[in-house]
């Protein structure tokens, strides 16, 4: 039987009600009570290694999670990560960066409602996970909820409180679960042998624009951050009117070396900022990356990884454009 090291960050999963609403209450161990269904195709160690909500999970936590899958990878032929669904997108992502090839698989999961009601979907995700972290075919990061199989890299919280909170966003689903059967899709081929990234560059920030939003603000947000992730409108473009400023602000911060990147604030098909005189107006006059199909999630964490790794803008953008894990298709 497969040997899975199950990892517990805290979240809904693990959650009870207390006077000021739900909290992470429950270790790893309580956990793998709810699923003694899971002895019958593997075995199971449990790790505590936090126990927070996942509104509070940061880049040195994620630094902690790769670490403990890394120190202990060699003893394990999966890991599921239990993990509250707020930011699982971002960690799902983020590792997707930090342990690259991995022919282990590495699954993450959660739930929207704790795992001790009765109308809980804990139960099902967990073994969920564990099944598709127990699968010879298994490999990589990925999100097991609801059933779907999720690339790392590809999903996205669309629902608050539904049990299918995740969508894979601008790619197929890898599989899916059902009744602890795979039903594969597509395949998550990693041959050879694992990369290992211990440390984050966590200076990159997103702006949002809204129509009217002050040009300076966008001065500030280059002040505090080493990279920018400008969220955009539809396909994409920097706002040129006259009563906007970004143009010159955007050339100074850019020649100083810092680093800018356009997406869209549209969920599906990704940017194209080669449409409107906006967008072409912008990618000829500076040095620009453009998400195109990849989620902010990935494209965030991925200037974190990259940033922890160089600061030059060419082998940025090289490894910007770099597919990982499904992560960015065309450009």
């Amino acid at each position: 039987m497969k040997r899975i090291l199950l990892i517990a960050t805290g979240g809904t999963i693990v959650s009870k009600l207390g006077k000021n609403g739900l909290k992470p209450g429950m270790n790893a161990e309580e956990l793998l009570r709810y699923v003694p269904q899971s002895r019958r195709f593997c075995n199971v160690t449990a790790l505590q290694l936090m126990n927070i909500d996942s509104t509070n999970m940061c880049p040195r936590d994620w630094e902690t999670i790769a670490s403990a899958v890394f120190e202990h990878y060699g003893q394990y032929d999966g890991f599921v990560i239990c993990h509250g669904t707020d930011t699982l997108a971002f960690t799902a992502a983020v590792l997707s960066y930090m342990i690259q090839n991995s022919p282990k698989p590495i699954v993450l999961t959660g739930a929207q409602r704790p795992i001790d009601r009765e109308d809980t979907d804990a139960r099902t995700n967990l073994l969920d996970s564990l099944a598709y972290a127990s699968d010879e075919r298994s490999s990589g990061v990925s999100i097991v909820f609801d059933g779907k199989v999720i690339a790392g890299t590809r999903a996205k919280k669309t629902r608050t409180k539904s049990y299918n909170a995740f969508s894979s966003i601008n790619f197929p689903e890898l599989a899916a679960v059902r009744d602890g059967r795979v039903i594969r899709y597509n395949e998550q081929r990693c041959a050879g042998e694992p990369r290992f990234f211990r440390k984050l560059n966590s200076k990159v920030g997103v702006f949002k624009l809204i129509p009217g939003v002050p040009s300076d603000i966008l001065d500030y947000y280059f002040q505090l951050f080493d990279a920018v992730v400008i969220e955009s409108f539809g396909a994409g473009g920097i706002p040129d009117g006259e009563y906007y400023t970004f143009g010159e602000i955007i050339e100074r911060r850019v020649r100083e070396g810092k680093i800018l990147v356009m997406c869209t604030q549209v969920p599906n098909e990704g940017s194209d900022m080669c449409v409107y005189e906006v967008g072409q107006s912008a990618k000829s006059r500076f040095e620009v990356l453009e998400t195109y199909d990849m989620t902010l999630e990935a494209a965030v964490t991925k200037l974190m990884w990259i940033l922890s790794l160089t600061h030059d803008r060419r082998e940025v953008e090289a490894l910007f454009y770099e597919t990982v894990n499904f992560d960015i298709l065309y450009r």
